[in-house]
């Protein structure tokens, strides 16, 4: 994964350097996250599962600063 995410931060700062892309001010990569490489179909719908079905959680997380019990919102 830290290949691919060497390469494809290369090719982008090149395109930036001579095709006339826009620069990207911050950082182009996250840093710890969860990556991970899709490797059979099984795991592709399991993974657009959690993307279809994840914003439905939104409302109770506690990283919500509108979410009734959260963390952010007790720091205000």
């Amino acid at each position: 994964m830290q290949w691919f995410k060497t390469m494809t931060t290369n090719d982008y700062m090149a395109g930036v350097r001579s095709l006339g892309w826009p620069p990207f001010p911050k950082k182009l990569q996250q840093r710890n996250y969860y990556d991970h490489i899709i490797r059979d179909e099984d795991d592709l719908y399991r993974i657009l599962e959690y993307i279809v079905d994840n914003p439905a959680l939104w409302p109770a997380d506690p990283d919500n600063p509108e979410a009734p019990f959260s963390a952010a919102r007790a720091l205000r």
